[in-house]
């Protein structure tokens, strides 16, 4: 009797254990991506990006200075490609294209929104051209395996504008990849 009261103790404890431990949190993970017609992959992270210009003095940009250019790239990686029928590779150059909303009449200064005012966003390519939205960079050569495409990004003040509004601002662009 004694050992069946025991059994039954050890038979509730561990039933109450396993019930304890059936569900000490749970989640969910989603994994996302899509599959593109490319030779090269976007690194995770690079197709999507938020990059911080910084807090730049209204009075610098009056006297006709720019911002600090800040670098972002585009990373690519497990870029592999077709060969034509002499074995040279086929669409192993890429070329950049920059959109979004730019300052009427200067294709290469990108609008930016919020209470700061007067000023833009200019991007330059890796070879340090001016960046035109809606237009195409030059082709950059890509080798086999990861490739990184380097930009910076710099506030100027509009021509056109006396003096720029202080205040916060954002300044958002799509970029395309076309392979040649």
């Amino acid at each position: 009797m004694k050992i069946s009261k025991i059994a039954s103790v050890f038979l509730i404890m561990g039933v109450a254990s396993f019930a304890a431990q059936a569900d000490q949190g749970s989640g969910k993970i989603t994994f996302w991506g899509s599959i593109i017609d490319a030779p090269c992959s976007i690194k995770n992270g690079h197709g999507d990006q938020r990059i911080e210009l910084g807090q730049i003095s209204n009075t610098l940009l009056d006297n006709g200075g720019v911002s600090t250019p800040r670098p972002f790239e585009i990373q690519l990686e497990n870029c592999s490609f077709e060969l034509d029928s002499n074995g040279n590779p086929l669409y192993n150059t890429v070329k950049v294209t920059f959109s979004g909303g730019h300052v009427p009449g200067d294709d290469s200064m990108l609008a930016i929104t919020g209470q700061a005012a007067g000023a833009g966003v200019r991007i330059q390519d890796f070879a340090g051209q001016m960046v035109k939205m809606l237009k195409p960079t030059s082709g950059r050569g890509l080798g086999i395996g990861d490739n990184t495409l380097n930009f910076s990004a710099y506030l100027e003040k509009i021509a056109s504008v006396t003096n720029v509004t202080p205040g916060g601002f954002e300044a958002v662009t799509n970029f395309t990849l076309a392979y040649e």
